[in-house]
């Protein structure tokens, strides 16, 4: 279910979208059509692929957005707009037409994830919103769903809250790392607003508020008998923590009919101490103990922890997850790829830079993905343009846009359009899923992604092709540009 925002975020934007709205509108451009693409560059971390997320909250803020009398006044006293300007934004309605890849998708480099089409001073606005919902997100659930798979079955929790980049980042944050494949969250709105399971236990602080770590740990399973997950390190994991746990499991929970949930151990050597209480729980009647690992842990932690033997059922990933700290930023752009005449008549746009990889693909667009009929694993995405269809009955002849000798004809295969509208005239036409349907359906289609284009070191490249059609006309304007 879609939260409600309480806060008007229409000045959330940069001003330069304001300042070209006023030169737009001055100069006759305020009905003119135009299209932009939303896309990324590089995968965060080097990785094989993103996951797409931030959807439902850029749907949120397109269907609320609207300038109040303080958004006016604000305007009018930086001197800068006419009065005819000011007046178009006070009856400001969003009339434009949106598609996006679904969230949970997996997303490659350089494909659009999200297309407006609709009068320019609106389709520029919204840049901003789209980027931060968009970026934010993906980023947080493409980190998540590599800690969740260096896991390796593993449940993985967000313990991020209080590392993150303010309350926003927080709760969304969440929501993206449980689309990523978290199993639940520290962050208790998320689960009251969101309904993404709220976990955890105790912090040092509590035991050290007794006058024994016993007494604490008494006190603990008193009160929560049927979910008493004991933290183990605040003096001694081995010769204080683990004793200590098991003597309560046995005084005050098995005699009452239940068995512990788990211990937690968030310091020192958590491969060495993990396999240590594992022996010492088995050997007290405990096997079914759980045995959680946080401090600053991340993919290639929990790995090589897993490789060295480490007995741990359950993770407590934060400050790694929700900043994503390897790569916080995950790079997103918005940019122009055609304009439309009062005919209907569609310009391609293209941005051209000395830096190959920024240079854009322009024309109004579709992704699609080809999958293998015997294996269902994706075999490339081919980004055509949007009336454009890949007829899967007959065999396809895919070629790299950059290095275009290299073809491979495919045949066997089912060809299924990713991008899904969800505006149009600025009304919403595509009913939300709930977040629990995007979690399964992350995992389903990452599952679709072959395990070489899933790697954490050098992962094999899946390859973005452009139709025949699109390539000629980007490569017509490449030429005609360079004259």
């Amino acid at each position: 279910m879609s939260e409600n925002i309480d806060r008007n975020l229409t000045l959330l934007t940069d001003f330069y979208e304001i300042t070209m709205a006023g030169g737009y509108f001055e100069n006759g451009f305020k009905d003119k059509t135009a299209y932009f693409d939303m896309f990324y560059r590089k995968n965060p971390d080097k990785g094989g692929f993103a996951i797409m997320a931030g959807v439902e909250q850029m749907v949120d803020y397109l269907k609320n957005l609207e300038f109040t009398d303080e958004d006016i006044e604000y305007l009018r006293n930086r001197n800068m707009f006419s009065e005819e300007f000011l007046e178009y934004m006070r009856n400001f309605k969003f009339e434009c037409d949106v598609w996006a890849i679904p969230e949970g998708t997996p997303i490659f480099p350089g494909e659009p994830i999200v297309t407006v089409k609709g009068p320019v001073i609106q389709a520029q606005f919204v840049e901003t919103m789209i980027l931060l919902c968009i970026n934010h997100q993906s980023l947080i659930a493409t980190k998540a769903s590599r800690i969740v798979r260096a896991s390796e079955g593993r449940a993985v929790m967000e313990f991020g809250s209080r590392r993150a980049q303010g309350f926003d980042g927080a709760i969304y944050g969440a929501r993206a790392a449980y689309i990523g494949g978290c199993v639940g969250t520290a962050c208790v709105i998320a689960d009251r607003d969101l309904q993404i399971p709220a976990l955890g236990t105790m912090a040092h602080s509590w035991v050290q508020m007794f006058d024994t770590e016993l007494d604490a740990f008494r006190a603990y399973a008193k009160r929560y008998p049927s979910s008493c997950t004991l933290l183990v390190d605040t003096y001694n994991v081995l010769k204080s923590g683990i004793p200590n746990a098991i003597k309560v499991f046995n005084e005050e929970l098995v005699p009452n009919g239940y068995r512990p949930a788990g211990i937690r151990i968030d310091s020192g050597d958590i491969t060495y101490l993990s396999r240590k209480a594992r022996k010492m729980l088995d050997d007290a009647g405990f096997p079914d103990c759980k045995i959680c690992a946080s401090n600053s842990l991340d993919e290639y932690i929990i790995r090589d922890m897993l490789l060295q033997g480490a007995q741990v059922d359950t993770f407590g990933v934060g400050e790694r997850l929700i900043t994503s700290s390897s790569q916080p930023v995950f790079g997103g752009v918005y940019k122009l790829v055609a304009v439309e005449d009062e005919s209907g008549n569609i310009t391609p746009k293209i941005k051209i830079s000395e830096n190959v990889e920024k240079i854009t693909t322009p024309c109004f667009k579709n992704v699609w993905r080809l999958y293998d009929k015997d294996t269902n694993k994706a075999i490339a995405d081919v980004i055509t343009l949007h009336e454009e269809k890949i007829d899967d009955t007959k065999p396809y002849e895919l070629f790299d846009p950059e290095y275009t000798w290299k073809r491979k004809t495919v045949d066997n295969y089912i060809a299924v359009p990713l991008m899904k509208k969800y505006f149009e005239k600025g009304e919403l036409i595509q009913e939300l899923p709930t977040l629990e349907h995007i979690k399964h359906y992350c995992k389903a289609h990452l599952d679709t992604l072959w395990d070489e284009v899933k790697r954490f070191e050098n992962p094999h490249t899946y390859y973005v092709d452009l139709t025949q059609e699109l390539w000629d006309i980007k490569n017509e304007l490449l030429k005609k540009k360079n004259k």
